[in-house]
């Protein structure tokens, strides 16, 4: 249910930094008419840090409501308090959730028992299926394959967003995991070559302003169509590599505010990206076609 291209979607914030519903909403349904696979929201694209418990609820609730059961939703919940993590998970299993992201304990780098008790924790305060987020560039902890092997036996632990940057490491863990065990990368320019491996998709910052693109390439590699799961990442690096010209959602949400499709709006500590990083988002939509016209 959770396999393919997951879109990581943005919360966009009207100017008085409240969260402006409508315009999520309008993203969700834009990325349904695209054809995505699933929709992950309140994750890092998400400012997840920044939202409070209730906005993070109320968010899940309106991607729920707005799929109305035409996809997947696979809410964000992880932090560094256990027991908040478990209070979290609830929380999205009552808004609606089909499945929980659940990112590393950050900050405290729990040890390999550390991780394992933790997740055990979470996966038994709700029914839901958990997926692990492995993000050690941002919270200082690397779940290593031997860890994952490990929580991949842990019931309700069914997959994991790996986005370590390391491919050795994907390809290590892919051998360690059970068959039915689901591993998914979170770097958009690895897409291809981790589903070569053995990957079933990506949890994707890029597919917020090219959902049917994203959607393409996941498609065209699992069913082994090198041609077009080859051309679809040369076309789509510069914007992959652009979303992270300065720390995600900056370039992001600039981007879909040039596409006029959310206000340019941000919570400290997040704030507008600079003029050159501007440009080049400009830059890259224009080639992709994706600024509106009168621009």
């Amino acid at each position: 249910m959770f396999t393919g291209c997951g879109t990581a979607l943005v919360t966009p914030f009207n100017r008085d930094l409240s969260l402006d519903e409508s315009a999520l909403r309008a993203l969700v349904r834009r990325q349904i008419e695209a054809g995505i696979h699933f929709l992950v929201p309140c994750g890092t694209p998400g400012e997840s840090p920044t939202l409070a418990r209730a906005e993070r609820r109320r968010i899940v609730e309106a991607t729920v409501e707005e799929t109305a059961g035409r996809v997947p939703v696979v809410a964000g919940a992880g932090g560094y308090d256990t027991r908040e993590v478990v209070e979290a998970a609830r929380e999205m299993h009552a808004a609606g959730a089909a499945a929980l992201l659940s990112v590393t304990p950050y900050y405290n780098r729990p040890t390999p028992e550390g991780l394992c008790r933790h997740y055990a924790a979470v996966a038994e305060a709700t029914p839901l299926p958990v997926i692990v987020y492995n993000v050690p560039g941002r919270t200082g902890c690397n779940v290593d394959p031997a860890t994952l092997a490990r929580l991949a036996t842990i019931p309700n632990v069914a997959a994991v967003k790996e986005a370590s940057g390391n491919m050795t490491q994907i390809c290590e863990l892919l051998l360690r995991v059970p068959r039915e065990f689901i591993v998914l990368t979170g770097d958009d320019a690895m897409t291809l070559p981790a589903m070569a491996a053995g990957a079933r998709g990506v949890i994707s910052v890029a597919s917020n302003e090219a959902p049917g693109e994203m959607r393409r390439l996941v498609e065209s590699a699992e069913r082994g169509d090198l041609a077009v799961a080859r051309a679809l990442p040369q076309r789509l690096l510069p914007l992959m590599l652009v979303n992270f010209a300065e720390s995600s959602p900056g370039p992001v949400k600039a981007a879909l505010a040039m596409m006029g499709l959310i206000g340019e709006h941000y919570r400290l500590p997040m704030v507008p990206v600079g003029q050159e990083t501007r440009a080049k988002v400009a830059a890259v939509l224009r080639e992709l076609s994706l600024l509106p016209k009168e621009a």
